[in-house]
């Protein structure tokens, strides 16, 4: 039987409760939702949606890194944002970071994130 993996990065802001960065299983990465914090100061990046984005992507380019994998080993996104008139400036940074084969997706608009950011990201992939 497989065993559970943690996935656990300095580059990456570290959990802030009982949860991991990532945990896989069995081939699968099931990898926390990422926010908009620079792991270096651990502190919340400056500046509007387009920012919380970029630093959110380079988090879970972070965590998937630490796991042996890339943003081509996601099959499957869930964007939550404050507010889905941004949608379009999240989905322009989002889809820069996949090729011709994007994975499955979702995305709501929610009351409130933690830390009252913009944006945030989870993420499932898989090892080849």
């Amino acid at each position: 039987m497989p065993e559970k993996t943690i996935v656990q990065t300095d580059k990456a802001p570290q959990a802030i409760g009982p949860y991991s960065q990532g945990v896989g299983f069995g081939g699968l990465f099931f990898f926390s939702g990422q926010i908009a914090i620079d792991p270096e100061t651990s502190e919340l990046v400056d500046g509007g949606v387009e920012v919380q984005t970029r630093q959110v992507m380079a988090n879970m380019e972070a965590v998937l890194e630490a796991a042996g994998l890339d943003f081509s080993h996601v099959l499957r996104t869930t964007i939550f944002l404050k507010n889905m008139n941004d949608f379009s400036k999240v989905n322009e940074i989002y889809g820069a970071h996949f090729d011709d084969n994007p994975p499955a997706r979702a995305c709501v608009e929610v009351s409130r994130l933690p830390k009252d950011v913009l944006v945030e990201i989870d993420m499932i992939a898989a090892h080849p």
